[in-house]
């Protein structure tokens, strides 16, 4: 049987476009690698890419 992972163990990026993190989502499993962008709205203003992320 596999381990469940806690919230906070799931990996995170940041978001391109909002620089917001954003983490792992069973949905993203087969291509978590692939994804760039927290949500359809920022994949959709990628064009408006802020130059240095909100830290």
């Amino acid at each position: 049987m596999a381990r469940v992972r806690s919230k906070s163990d799931l990996p995170t990026k940041i978001c391109p476009v909002c620089g917001l993190p954003f983490t792992w989502r069973k949905k993203w499993a087969k291509c978590w690698d692939n994804v760039k962008f927290c949500s359809e709205r920022c994949r959709r203003r990628k064009s408006q890419v802020i130059s240095c992320p909100v830290e």
